[in-house]
């Protein structure tokens, strides 16, 4: 949640209110993009981890979770982009009086969010898959 403070007032923001803001004004790319870069990605991070850990104890398609460890492990790498747009626009926009933007407390927790699935999906062992694999295959036919 951001709150922007302007002449006509303050308004507090999130990233859905977004969105919305950008879809009805026509913005169909934008609204896409935010949309996609800050709730669905972030959203697929948390399942895959989960899909991973519970595939590496019960899972039987080895590559299949592999492949899952590899885009998850490259869209992490992408994670921090919001939270650094947040930081800009809340260092750049201070305009006095005229407007202000701060992080509120969402942007927190959402900085939380991500930092925590980028920790995960670097400290999960993807040798775990191959391993409860090989345990339940035997081998030799």
């Amino acid at each position: 949640m951001s709150v922007e403070s302007t002449l006509g007032g303050t308004q507090e923001s999130t990233i859905l209110r977004g969105v919305v803001q950008f879809w009805e004004a026509g913005d169909y790319a934008v609204a896409a993009i935010i949309f996609t870069a800050s709730v669905m990605i972030p959203l697929m991070k948390v399942f895959s981890i989960g899909a991973l850990c519970f595939g590496a104890r019960f899972g039987n398609s080895p590559r299949a979770l592999t492949r899952l460890y590899r885009v998850t492990d490259y869209i992490g790498r992408w994670s921090m982009v919001d939270v650094f747009v947040v930081a800009i626009l809340v260092g750049v926009v201070q305009l006095g009086s005229i407007m202000t933007i701060t992080a509120g407390a969402g942007a927190l927790a959402f900085a939380g969010v991500v930092i925590l699935t980028m920790l995960a999906a670097d400290s999960f062992d993807q040798r775990l898959i191959w391993d409860a694999a090989a345990q339940r295959k035997p081998l030799v036919p």
